[in-house]
């Protein structure tokens, strides 16, 4: 069973800046893809940002050069660095993994942008 946490989340000014992190409680970010996601509210749960076990990234439009995914593989942590963040950014974020074909999900983090 994979446990993944999240924090980091909050309420911030239209241009700011918050790293999400997500803890897992077992050695996957080095074996499997992982990713985060967002769910506003009323709308369906998105794509944000994704890393393979290679260490290669994407990323939605919405977020590119604004958002970078990284990982500690030695924490069992995933990070993703938000900057230049934008009222349509707000929404609950979550982390996700897939292992052995088994999507795994945190609790989610809620990012509010707002003045």
């Amino acid at each position: 069973q994979v446990q993944l946490v999240e924090s980091g989340g909050g309420l911030v000014q239209p241009g700011g800046s918050l790293r999400l992190t997500c803890a897992a409680s077992t050695h996957i970010f080095s074996l499997y893809a992982a990713g985060w996601y967002r769910q506003a509210p009323g709308k369906q749960r998105e794509m944000v940002a994704g890393i393979t076990s290679g260490g290669s990234t994407n990323y939605a439009d919405s977020v590119k050069g604004r958002f970078t995914i990284s990982r500690d593989k030695i924490k069992n942590t995933m990070y993703l660095q938000m900057n230049s963040l934008k009222p349509e950014d707000t929404a609950r974020y979550y982390c996700n993994a897939v292992v052995q074909f088994t999507p795994y999900w945190g609790q989610g983090t809620q990012v509010t942008v707002s003045s």
